[in-house]
């Protein structure tokens, strides 16, 4: 079982103008402490879920790219890009960019994306849900065919790119990772038994119906269901005095047990370093076995 540090809040106590100096802390001190990934979310506003849409929100890659140049090897990635946001031709550009320039620690995160209010607030496109989804399936597409060095024109019901020539190309093999979010059903899982190097679903006491279907479409499309990496959100919240740093571990063993080998995380107070690293010395250690 391995960790990956999310981080979907920048409201921190000293404020904008130590923001860059804090965040590239957190994530050192998160690739010390033995984390494998690090991911932030893919919004131009705060979600409902964490505060007020006025609260302190980066945008995704370019906050990446500044914490590529800050870190050594952890892997970088968003959970999770919202497909329609940004043209698929050149979001593959900006992951190659991302990879190549990180040393190979690119992963694509990827979803249908939801929140409809930063789209409009902003003038972002943002089409019903079923072209989402057809979006989504073109951009994996596109994605795919740029990152495997296809230099070719792709025709699409939404996308239609004369030339998918990507110079130069990424330095992750065969390629750089696809992670699909979400837990739907029908279209979600279908994508990730189809495109997808690993899922990234929501926690809960359905998660092995969830996996049931996924081995399903594996099935379906003719995929090895193992091939797939099974990672799931989790909130990890050792205690102000890493008093439950146990319940943590124990807890990440019934995920493993599951199946799933990454759990992705939030952490009270990153800020402060003090849970970082209860889960570096004491969490940690106690997984890479499970």
């Amino acid at each position: 079982m391995r960790l990956g540090l999310h981080l979907p809040n920048f409201t921190y106590p000293d404020g904008q103008a130590y923001l860059a100096r804090d965040l590239a802390i957190v994530a050192k001190t998160a690739e010390e402490a033995g984390f494998d990934r690090l991911s932030v979310m893919d919004h131009v506003w705060q979600i409902v879920m964490v505060g007020p849409p006025e609260l302190e929100m980066l945008e995704a890659y370019t906050t990446l790219g500044y914490l590529a140049g800050k870190t050594e090897s952890i892997t970088l990635l968003t959970l999770v890009t919202g497909c329609v946001y940004r043209p698929p031709g050149l979001l593959a550009k900006q992951v190659t960019t991302l990879d190549v320039l990180s040393g190979g620690r690119a992963m694509l995160g990827i979803g249908a994306a939801w929140n409809e209010p930063e789209a409009l607030g902003l003038g972002l496109p943002f089409s019903p849900t079923a072209e989402r989804f057809e979006r989504l399936e073109e951009t994996l597409q596109i994605c795919r065919q740029m990152f495997d060095g296809e230099d070719k024109a792709y025709e699409g019901k939404h996308y239609r790119l004369a030339r998918t020539l990507n110079s130069p190309p990424p330095l992750s093999k065969p390629r750089p990772r696809i992670l699909i979010g979400g837990s739907g059903e029908r279209k979600t899982l279908r994508l990730v038994a189809q495109y997808a190097d690993a899922c990234n679903l929501f926690p809960g006491p359905d998660l092995p119906h969830k996996l049931d279907v996924l081995r399903q479409h594996c099935e379906d499309v003719g995929r090895d269901y193992d091939e797939i990496e099974k990672t799931a959100l989790f909130r990890f919240d050792v205690g102000p005095n890493g008093e439950n740093a146990q319940q943590t571990v124990d807890a990440l063993g019934k995920l493993a047990e599951l199946g799933f080998s990454v759990a992705h995380g939030a952490v009270p107070d990153v800020s402060t370093l003090y849970q970082l690293e209860i889960l570096g010395t004491e969490v940690i250690p106690a997984i890479t076995e499970l």
